[in-house]
């Protein structure tokens, strides 16, 4: 009886413990997916605007 309390111990502690991770894991998913968006944004902008930043071949960056 005593063999079965300790495994049960241990697995509500290891369920614990994962649960903690896949929290951490769900909340770095959202910081990142909301930076992709601003970064999928900001460059949407930039292509409206018609200034995309690519140099094509010795063309001169506009800032010379």
């Amino acid at each position: 009886m005593t063999a079965l309390e300790e495994r049960i111990a241990h697995l509500i502690r290891i369920t614990d413990d994962l649960s903690d991770t896949v929290a951490a894991q769900a909340k770095e998913i959202d910081r990142l997916t909301a930076r992709v968006e601003m970064l999928m944004m900001r460059e949407a902008e930039r292509e409206v605007e018609g200034s995309g930043g690519m140099v094509m071949g010795d063309e001169r960056p506009p800032h010379y």
